[in-house]
């Protein structure tokens, strides 16, 4: 008897389905009869924009959107909202833009992958920026009550002093400093070696 091997397919990761759903969602929008895609093809498209934080196509896509579709369509409207408040750096209005909305079921994953990318920009960002802030400061940032915010930070390593309610991250490692030089560093020190030599 012979044993058939199983080949399992890829996994494919979350951040990969959103990617080749904006090619498929820009491919539409160009291949649209008369120029104009559909709502949902505008919802989606602009939606996964702001998840990849590409704010210039995002506003260019809500600029050509004809007024009549962004009129008949709140979702997008509230899609174009949640954008406006990424586009000021107001990450608790993002937050609540986010629940103000009842999502349809296309639109619900992009938007719930929004907000968990924007709350680890916030975490990212505070621990770069802060060397300490208030609970319900850091609280609003990353769009939860002070005490998830606080258990949240105490479970990655920070620090968290009751009696204060601050909040101390932990700042990130700086990047590793290259220890070969890239194709331009070394264009450079070529030129001036050459340089010395004449």
């Amino acid at each position: 008897m012979q044993v058939k091997s199983v080949i399992m397919p890829t996994a494919v990761t979350m951040e990969e389905s959103f990617d080749k759903l904006q090619e498929q969602c820009e491919a539409q929008e160009l291949e649209a009869p008369g120029g104009i895609a559909t709502p949902q093809v505008y919802a989606q498209l602009l939606a996964l924009y702001l998840l990849h934080n590409d704010m210039n196509n995002a506003r260019y896509l809500w600029k050509r959107v004809p007024q009549v579709i962004k009129s008949a369509n709140p979702e997008l409207t509230a899609i174009w909202t949640v954008g406006q408040h990424i586009w000021q750096r107001d990450f608790p209005g993002i937050y609540s833009a986010i629940e103000a909305h009842q999502w349809s079921e296309n639109i619900l994953p992009v938007m719930e992958a929004l907000r968990e990318r924007t709350r680890q920009r916030a975490y990212s960002l505070v621990a770069q920026a802060y060397t300490s802030i208030t609970a319900e400061d850091f609280a609003a940032f990353v769009g939860y009550s002070v005490e998830e915010a606080v258990k949240g930070v105490v479970s990655q390593g920070w620090q968290a002093d009751p009696t204060t309610r601050m909040v101390m991250p932990i700042k990130p490692d700086p990047p590793p400093v290259s220890l070969v030089p890239n194709e331009q560093q070394l264009a450079r020190l070529t030129d001036y070696v050459a340089f010395l030599e004449n």
